[in-house]
């Protein structure tokens, strides 16, 4: 019997094999005894590939048949395109030469021929793109499906080039549909959505097997981290949480997870192109997907502790945070590079960790928190409980704050700041965002916001010196020695205006306050627009209440019922100029800029004064100038009833050699002098300017009728007495009072003048009319009452 070769006869020398069989044999065997053990299972699975190869060399060559008989079939097509094109051709040549007596029919059948002629090339053109295409397109898509269904087993090199090579092609796939979509989107759509089918299949596969392994991995290392420290652990590390990332990924498995982190880098590019290609994306504001992988199993191990902790809100946000910036250092050392690597450009590890951690946390507070409280309201709309109320506003104080500390954490790295601007922090890392993606929350909040404002306002107003004015500030007001310091005004103080005045723009900025904390300009503009403007809508309206409290018409008591008036009149003066200073701050200016642009909820006519707060302005000062002029019209009323007709056909005893005012109008005056007096100490220096300057021009034109009216002989002396009383009484409000009596200042220049000028005027009025009224300085009486003082004097 022969006895069996040695193995060393058998086996050929290591020297004349490949360096792929070498690294192949070293790959699957250790040793002697691995080889005499394992070599007949991997003769097996080297036949069964073999088969399966051969199978697909086969179908292969098929395929390049079919294809090959097309190919000839369209080459005789264009074959003959292009005989029937020469024959055109020689046809056009011999039209050519036809002799000029033909030229007009000879020219539209040249001209016929040429657009056919033109029609066809361009169809030859666009058939040939199309058959170059479709044979790329089918050589991609057949070397992505060979690297997809291709059978392996286990976790190799060899797996990571596959996938590299399946996701190179994909891209090169993607990038041919890109440029068919542009030129030839609407004629080559078959051909776009067939190969689109066929790379969903081959990602479909490819994805979960990508995914699966990068999460095996991220299991064997350690991850997610334990959220709860041993005692032991907790007397040493109760500061921060180890991250197994950093203490356990070294050499060999740093780099398995670089690969997969950039396989899956990869996937999420391809998808974004195509999506783009699509037009599907709409947001881009889209986490990194390796990234979510690594929130994934964390949030599974979180949510334990979140559902017990529902009823305290703070602690979730804690334990959040500190999990977020713990594990930030680490994530932003090792994944930096890889996404650096990856070509992502304006991508940010530290970024994307934070915002994959709010997402997640947001996630959780849509489905499983926001919903119960939904409900609550919807049960107890009318009557919602203290308690219900309560949990709201710490909820969304706990988000304010958790977005808060994450902005400053963001920011502690880099320069930027994302404070007091209208972008605001950028919606996926801020938890606030939930209510710019769900406008029903939205709506929710700015109403249980507003009602509850309502409800604090009432008893604002119910307290006893809600309507005080602090009279200690006003009196030292009133003291300031500078002129111009005397109309700078900046608190309630100096507006004169009551308690409650500070309550209403506290009550109101809060209101704006809690929308600016949202991350989007939109939603804080619907937000503000359904509280604060409908807050100040409900202020206009107390404020006409209280107004229309005090009874004016009452004589006894008028300086009392001035003093209340100036209250609501002060505040709306104080309102004013908040909404105004708020106005030119730049975050309204921008929300202004976007309202106008996108007309939310307003319409274009309504808003007014090209500010944010513009229709609330106009309504505001309509208020004030109607409560002034009120007033003013009280005060005429009450001094033509005490004067009466003493400008006039006055038969009161004079006194050539006494000058004194007439008893009815001292009386008048004096009156008049207590009431200014009164209106200077209680109401602000603005409106009370507005108000004596108004006053003034009424009792001029009053005045000034009362003297052409009546007897047409006056006593000269007598007037010119009570008109200068008149003017003293508006002396201490300014140095020339008789700028604003220009009627009567002219009335008494008239009266001044003597027989000789007025001979001159009345020969003027008799050549020229009325424009020569100027050169003797008159040109606030009508001509027909200076006619009417030149005939009765």
């Amino acid at each position: 019997m022969e006895h069996p070769r040695p193995l060393l006869f058998v086996l050929p020398k290591p020297d004349k094999l490949s360096g792929v069989a070498l690294s192949f044999l070293d790959s699957n065997f250790d040793d002697l005894q691995d080889l005499l053990s394992r070599a007949s299972n991997l003769t097996s699975h080297l036949k069964h590939d073999t088969l399966h190869l051969n199978d697909r060399l086969l179908h292969l060559r098929m395929d390049l048949t079919k294809h090959a008989v097309s190919w000839i079939s369209t080459s005789l097509s264009a074959k003959n395109s292009l005989d029937d094109l020469r024959l055109s051709l020689e046809s056009l040549c011999l039209v050519t030469s036809l002799p000029r007596s033909r030229d007009d029919a000879v020219r539209k059948q040249r001209e016929h021929e040429l657009q056919q002629l033109v029609e066809e090339l361009c169809r030859i053109q666009n058939r040939r793109r199309y058959l170059m295409t479709v044979l790329k397109l089918e050589s991609l898509v057949g070397d992505l499906e060979d690297s997809v269904f291709h059978p392996m087993r286990g976790r190799s090199m060899l797996q990571d080039r596959v996938f590299n090579h399946a996701i190179k092609t994909m891209n090169e796939i993607e990038q041919v549909l890109g440029d068919v979509t542009r030129h030839h989107h609407s004629q080559w759509r078959r051909l776009v959505d067939t190969v689109d089918s066929r790379v969903d299949k081959s990602l479909s596969i490819l994805r979960p097997q990508i995914i699966a392994e990068h999460r095996a991995f991220l299991s064997s290392v350690g991850w997610p981290p334990k959220l709860a420290l041993s005692k032991v652990e907790g007397v040493e590390a109760a500061c921060s949480i180890p991250n197994p990332l950093v203490l356990m990924m070294q050499g060999d498995q740093k780099e398995c997870y670089s690969q997969s982190f950039l396989l899956l880098c990869g996937l999420q590019r391809l998808n974004t192109l195509k999506e783009k290609r699509k037009k599907l994306q709409e947001s881009s504001s889209v986490g990194l997907w390796a990234l979510d992988e690594l929130v994934i199993p964390v949030a599974s191990r979180m949510e334990y502790h979140f559902m017990k902790w529902a009823e305290e809100p703070e602690f979730i946000f804690a334990l959040v945070y500190k999990v977020t910036s713990d594990f930030a250092d680490g994530v932003d050392y090792l994944l930096q590079p890889l996404i650096d690597r990856a070509m992502l450009v304006s991508c940010s590890a530290k970024e994307a960790w934070v915002s994959a951690m709010v997402q997640m946390l947001s996630c959780f507070l849509e489905k499983k928190v926001f919903p119960g409280l939904i409900e609550t309201f919807k049960e107890k709309k009318k009557h919602m409980k203290p308690e219900d109320v309560s949990s709201w506003f710490h909820l969304v104080d706990q988000m304010v704050t958790f977005d808060k500390r994450m902005q400053s954490f963001v920011n502690s790295d880099t320069c930027l700041s994302y404070e007091d601007s209208s972008v605001s922090f950028p919606q996926g890392m801020s938890v606030m965002g939930i209510f710019c993606k769900r406008p029903e929350l939205l709506k929710t909040w700015g109403k249980i916001e507003l009602k509850d404002a309502y409800r604090k306002l009432k008893e604002d107003i119910k307290k006893e010196k809600a309507w005080v004015v602090d009279s200690e500030g006003t009196r030292l007001g009133n003291e300031s020695n500078s002129v111009s310091a005397k109309y700078v005004l900046s608190t309630r103080e100096d507006y004169k205006a009551p308690f409650v005045a500070e309550t209403f723009i506290s009550r109101t900025w809060t209101l704006i306050d809690h929308g600016l904390s949202l991350p989007t300009i939109l939603p804080r503009i619907q937000f503000v627009r359904a509280t604060a403007t409908k807050f100040l809508w409900y202020i206009f309206k107390t404020l006409l209440l209280e107004f229309k409290k005090t009874d004016l018409s009452e004589y006894s008591s008028f300086e009392d019922s001035l003093i209340q008036a100036c209250g609501p009149i002060n505040t709306a003066r104080y309102l004013e100029s908040k909404l105004r200073e708020w106005s030119d701050d730049l975050v309204f200016v921008e929300m202004w800029d976007a309202e106008t642009n996108v007309k939310v909820g307003r319409e274009t006519e309504v808003s007014c004064q090209g500010c944010f707060f513009g229709e609330e302005l106009k309504s505001l000062v309509e208020l004030e100038t109607n409560w002034l002029m009120e007033i003013i019209t009280v005060c005429l009323h009450q001094f033509d009833n005490l004067c009466g007709d003493h400008f006039h056909n006055n038969t009161e005893p004079w006194d050539e050699d006494v000058l004194t005012v007439s008893r009815g109008v001292a009386e008048a005056l004096d009156s008049l002098r207590r009431e200014l007096s009164v209106l200077q100490l209680n109401m602000n220096r603005k409106d009370f300017l507005d108000l004596w300057r108004n006053l003034a021009e009424g009792l001029d034109h009053y005045v000034s009728c009362k003297f052409f009216v009546g007897e047409a002989v006056l006593l000269r002396r007598r007037f010119e007495v009570d008109a200068e009383a008149l003017m003293m009484v508006f002396q201490p409000y300014c140095v020339r009072p008789g700028a604003f009596f220009p009627r009567v200042r002219e009335i008494l220049r008239l009266l001044s003048m003597n027989e000789e000028e007025k001979a001159r005027l009345r020969g003027a009025l008799s050549r020229n009319g009325s424009n020569c009224l100027s050169s003797f300085g008159i040109s606030n009486l009508s001509p027909q009452h200076v006619k009417q003082f030149c005939r009765c004097y």
